[in-house]
């Protein structure tokens, strides 16, 4: 049985489809390529400078200089390339990334993010998100439905700090998956943990239960 990080992991990485580019930010994102289907390929991207197959290093491989984005040591596969920020953000900025999945603090029904900092706490700076958010062709949010103190972090607005407006596609918790259009948030399947009721118990802002809502196996 997947806990509810690693069941959010295995099913974004459904989404992801042979030939696709795909950044992967730090956190639960960085677990999908644990998950990703048999026999589908993608080159996942870093945005600190790597892009191909990788796997996490095991303790006796570990290189502190070859890192992902979230400082977690990898191997490099063959036909992984390496390149400076300058190219990262390249491919990044240019288009050139079929999806990007990273997590959040806070959605809301416009598809808006909030990512990056928490008032009253001490915070490095936002990173990449921005420009991943606004390159990437399709924007997965990957993350638990609520705080550790229970409170819902998918809203009718987000009361953070935004990263980006809009942007938005598609957001996966352990509770459920739910696709942001433009009539508003629609919950398109419900994970086999929970039930209708809880999700929208959890969920700070109102629902649209599609008619073939299913329950994922």
């Amino acid at each position: 049985m997947l806990t509810g990080k690693e069941y959010i992991a295995w099913r974004v990485a459904q989404e992801l489809k042979e030939g696709m580019v795909v950044n992967l930010g730090i956190g639960i994102p960085t677990k999908v390529a644990d998950f990703l289907p048999e026999g589908v390929e993608v080159i996942f991207h870093s945005e600190n400078g790597f892009a191909g197959k990788s796997r996490k290093a095991l303790p006796q491989e570990i290189d502190p200089d070859l890192t992902n984005a979230g400082a977690e040591p990898v191997v490099l596969l063959p036909g992984a390339a390496t390149f400076d920020s300058v190219l990262s953000f390249t491919i990044v900025r240019g288009g050139h990334l079929d999806v990007t999945v990273l997590g959040a603090l806070e959605v809301d029904v416009q598809g808006n993010l909030a990512n990056w900092m928490i008032p009253g706490k001490k915070v490095p700076g936002m990173g990449g998100a921005m420009d991943l958010v606004c390159g990437a062709k399709k924007v997965i949010v990957a993350m638990e439905h609520t705080t550790k103190e229970g409170a819902p972090k998918i809203l009718e607005r987000c009361t953070l700090p935004l990263t980006a407006k809009g942007e938005v596609d598609l957001i996966v918790t352990e509770l459920a998956v739910i696709e942001v259009t433009p009539e508003g948030l629609k919950l398109i399947e419900i994970s086999p943990y929970t039930h209708l009721d809880e999700v929208i118990a959890k969920t700070g802002t109102k629902l649209i239960i599609d008619e073939r809502l299913k329950k994922a196996v």
